[in-house]
């Protein structure tokens, strides 16, 4: 089906042209070409800053003029994750739409709708001639998903609105207007290559088919971790036979939960069958443990070639106990907002990378600064108590909430009277870059609302096509019944 038969037609219309412009995270050059190719063939004022952030501004249609000016936000990056077995190049090729039932998602990847929906939405009001609102400024900021640099360098006086729409939400019926600060911590442990024994057999196990999902949003739901379920087993492996480490990945991205992990390993050959007898019980637990959360988690052992080179032991041991204590998950739960994840640390990636390090990728959330600290300072001990060398990024800060906000009481009005019920008022565990907002813009009234999106980060997203409509007569309605100056 041509996703530009979908309802409301001019939303699906630019999502669908966004979906065939590659925009990985610090990669934003096509899509900056197709912003700033879309403004000059409608006639739209654009400018660009230092970070590649762009800012579209369309004034006011007639009657509206009194209104105050609405900045427009959404981010121009995607998160680029696929299955293993998915032939897909994120910097060359199109996404593949797929419509299933009332569900868009993409074959095999990851679909862009974080946040691609939100430029379609501005697109199709920056385009469009016969929607009524007042002036408006639309801000596309780059690598959002990857370190909030454009949120980040974003420049005093770049735009000129006092009232903000984030455009960045995935429930749609809910308004929110408050999320979480988060910090990274990397450990890196180097290691001597040694050459693998010959007298060994080689084995890659491989964890497989968990759901995955955005490290915030989705961290609540005790999916399972690919990086910690291998490395469990390994741990049980280290306590019962001797065995070789030739390599270890697993995960990608900070802030996704890790789906996919694998090893090789060199075994004795007597020892074959006790291993295999040990990962069939651990199969058993683990499938036992995610039945309800992740039932199509996958672990398998298959014969492998012989590697050139192999990791010295006392890396090995060191790489286990760190990455078996490493936290992971919730931490604390809000005791202001009934069911919000107030605290929760990732464990996002273990790479082999340069030949001679192993690269240990987490992420730290939390509502409250010090108890984010206090956590990415906890993981960041676990490393160092393994002789790991300990880097941490500056981090992002959160966005406190403001219930008096004259935006979202504007926002809760119009939802009731369109759609006969109220809206949900929240606060959201994932990262927004409304903090970083504010910090130069001070005054900003802000929330930030969307369609209904679920799995987004792994090649699961998918959005509700339902859902798109209802938020976009949201939002219209909104712009023409914004707050008076």
């Amino acid at each position: 089906m041509d996703i530009t038969n979908l309802t409301p037609g001019i939303v699906w219309k630019f999502f669908h042209r966004i979906t065939q412009v590659p925009r990985p995270s610090k990669k934003e050059e096509e899509i900056i070409r197709y912003l700033e190719s879309f403004a000059k063939d409608y006639g739209i004022a654009i400018k660009k800053d230092k970070a590649g952030n762009i800012l579209m501004s369309k004034p006011a249609t007639k009657g509206y003029e009194a209104l105050p000016a609405v900045i427009l936000q959404s981010h121009m990056d995607m998160v680029c994750e696929k299955n293993s077995d998915s032939v897909f190049d994120f910097e060359k090729d199109a996404i593949r739409t797929v419509v299933d039932g009332d569900w868009l998602r993409a074959d095999g990847t990851t679909l862009g709708a974080d946040n691609g929906i939100g430029m379609a939405a501005q697109l199709a009001i920056l385009a469009s001639n016969d929607i009524e609102h007042g002036p408006v400024e639309c801000l596309f900021t780059v690598d959002e998903e990857t370190g909030l640099t454009g949120a980040r360098e974003l420049e005093p006086g770049f735009m000129t609105g006092r009232i903000l729409l984030n455009l960045d939400s995935e429930d749609e019926g809910e308004l929110f207007i408050g999320c979480a600060g988060g910090k990274d911590t990397q450990g890196v442990l180097y290691y001597e290559q040694t050459p693998a024994p010959a007298d060994l057999q080689y084995f890659r196990i491989d964890v497989k088919g968990l759901r995955g999902g955005h490290s915030g949003g989705d961290i609540h739901k005790g999916l399972g971790n690919a990086n910690k379920l291998l490395i469990r087993f390994l741990y049980i492996l280290k306590k019962n036979v001797d065995f070789t480490l030739c390599s270890i990945n697993g995960g990608n991205l900070r802030n996704a939960i890790a789906r996919e992990a694998n090893v090789v390993i060199g075994l004795k050959p007597g020892d074959k069958e006790e291993v295999c007898a040990m990962l069939n019980r651990f199969i058993a637990d683990v499938e036992n443990e995610l039945k309800h959360a992740d039932p199509d988690v996958r672990i398998t052992m298959q014969s492998a070639d012989k590697p050139a080179t192999c990791i010295a032991p006392a890396i090995v041991e060191k790489l286990i106990y760190a990455v078996h204590a490493c936290p992971h998950g919730v931490i604390a739960m809000s005791h202001n907002i009934e069911g919000l994840v107030e605290t929760s640390t990732n464990l996002a990636s273990v790479k082999m990378k340069d030949d001679d390090k192993i690269v240990i990728g987490t992420s730290q959330r939390s509502s409250i600064e010090s108890s984010k600290e206090a956590i990415a300072n906890q993981v960041a001990s676990v490393f160092l108590l393994a002789n790991a060398e300990v880097t941490q990024g500056d981090g992002y800060p959160g966005w406190a909430p403001n219930p008096d906000s004259a935006l979202l009481k504007a926002a809760v009005d119009s939802y009731k009277r369109l759609f006969n019920k109220e809206p949900k008022v929240m606060a959201i565990h994932a990262g927004l870059e409304c903090g970083l907002f504010l910090e130069k813009y001070p005054y900003l009234d802000m929330i930030s609302f969307g369609p209904t999106l679920r799995d987004v980060h792994s090649p699961n997203e998918r959005i509700q096509i339902r859902t798109v409509g209802l938020w976009w007569e949201h939002l219209l309605d909104l712009l023409k019944n914004i707050p008076a100056k």
